[in-house]
């Protein structure tokens, strides 16, 4: 069989299967990487708000216990237990009025206090609650929080900033980032495959049968070349001697005859190994099936016998009928020795056929093949028995070949037999043709 071509339609869809899978895999990817990006954001979002969350708890319940009476109080700020805790805090003039500024005496962050000087005149020249990021004096990244507070006439005077390591946080968003890229990789790994194994399974009917339709064309052109050439000799023959058109026009049709045989099991054995081919199952009288094959086949030169015992297998009796009919047509042209008569026995038994030749046996070699352009030791191309091997696969059944040891080739044929109930014993007969 020969392989199929690089610009043949097969391998272009092979090629077609490598971009469904590329773009399979390419559209799943955005998808992912939009997903990724909305829960990296919504977890950063996640971790601010919790940050916020604490130092607005912080800055709040400073800001209640500021007083003011005449000039800013800030004693029950340092008796409160925040004083002593994380996340640290100052109390800082960002107005006109100026008083003494408080720090907590906790440092959980070294921050310069210049910096959240500057944040609280911020707030207070906004009148609302800042967020944002600043840098420590180590270079550690820190979260702070500044809220505006009030004297007692409602003008803003001051903040309170707090502050606290934004490190932890920013390890854990970096570990949740890492984990998110991991999963994607691994997600697109899978896709991928997935995709490729789907995409595979979807041309597959369509590789298959460009395949079978591109073998098909071949085993035709080289099946047909030499009866066709043949048949455009005796044609030009003709021609040029129009008195041996009498010795000719046999040959002809002999010639034509067999170029329809071909064509019909080339059509047959296509048919079949697309699946196409459906078996009409029925319980079927296999040694008078193989009997009346026997006898309808033309076996000049040639002796053929048959022993027989009744067997009912269940089978398509058309296909069969071609099955056996090839075995027998492959033992009278190849089963035979230089210059001597084929001599040919078929026994039928328990659902199997063995067709025996005395022909130059098989190539061992050649004989572990699965029959796929079948070459015989006549040189056969071996059609005829590739249709045995399908049509017995289709049956469920196997087509086995081997050598006898006084010589030849053996074909047995393997075919379920029937489910309906059988016969008893019967005696076998023997029937003797040529």
């Amino acid at each position: 069989m020969s392989a199929p071509r690089s610009g043949s339609a097969a391998h272009r869809l092979r090629r077609l299967r490598w971009m469904l899978t590329g773009l399979f895999t390419a559209m799943n990817a955005i998808g992912l990487i939009v997903f990724a990006v909305l829960v990296v954001q919504a977890d950063a979002d996640k971790g601010e708000q919790a940050m916020d969350g604490e130092l607005r708890r912080v800055t709040s319940t400073v800001t209640r216990l500021l007083q003011y009476d005449d000039t800013l109080v800030t004693a029950f700020v340092a008796e409160d237990e925040l004083n002593t805790q994380c996340p640290q805090f100052a109390v800082l003039p960002g107005g006109a009025e100026r008083f003494e500024p408080h720090v907590s005496r906790r440092t959980c962050v070294p921050v310069d206090l210049a910096v959240l000087g500057g944040l609280a005149q911020r707030a207070v020249q906004s009148g609302t609650l800042l967020k944002g990021y600043v840098r420590a004096t180590n270079g550690a990244l820190v979260r702070i929080g500044a809220e505006p507070f009030r004297n007692s006439t409602g003008q803003y005077i001051g903040a309170v900033v707090a502050a606290m390591d934004a490190g932890p946080e920013q390890s854990r968003h970096e570990g949740l980032l890492l984990m998110v890229i991991g999963g994607c990789v691994l997600l697109l790994a899978a896709v991928g495959v997935a995709g490729h194994l789907l995409s595979g399974r979807a041309i597959r009917p369509a590789t298959a049968a460009l395949e079978q339709q591109e073998v098909l064309l071949a085993e035709t052109a080289h099946d047909l070349r030499t009866p066709v050439a043949a048949l455009r000799a005796l044609a030009e023959t003709a021609t040029r001697h129009p008195d041996q058109g009498a010795e000719l026009l046999p040959r002809t049709v002999r010639l034509a005859g067999r170029m329809g045989s071909i064509i019909d099991g080339l059509l047959v054995r296509a048919r079949l190994a697309a699946g196409v081919e459906r078996l009409a199952i029925q319980p079927v009288w296999l040694d008078q099936l193989v009997t009346s094959v026997v006898a309808e086949t033309p076996a000049e030169d040639a002796q053929v016998t048959v022993t027989a015992a009744p067997t009912r297998v269940d089978a398509d009796p058309a296909l069969v009928q071609r099955a056996i009919s090839n075995l027998l047509d492959n033992a009278l042209r190849y089963g035979r020795q230089p210059g001597a008569q084929a001599l040919v026995h078929i026994t039928v038994a328990g659902g199997r056929v063995t067709v025996a030749d005395h022909g130059p046996g098989i190539d061992p070699a050649v004989a572990a093949e699965n029959f796929d352009r079948f070459s015989s030791g006549g040189g056969s191309s071996g059609l005829g028995l590739s249709i045995v091997r399908w049509v017995a696969q289709a049956h469920g059944g196997v087509l086995r070949v081997y050598n006898a040891e006084e010589g030849g080739a053996i074909f047995e044929l393997v075919l379920p037999v029937s489910s309906a109930a059988q016969p008893g014993p019967a005696p076998w007969y023997s029937e003797h043709r040529g």
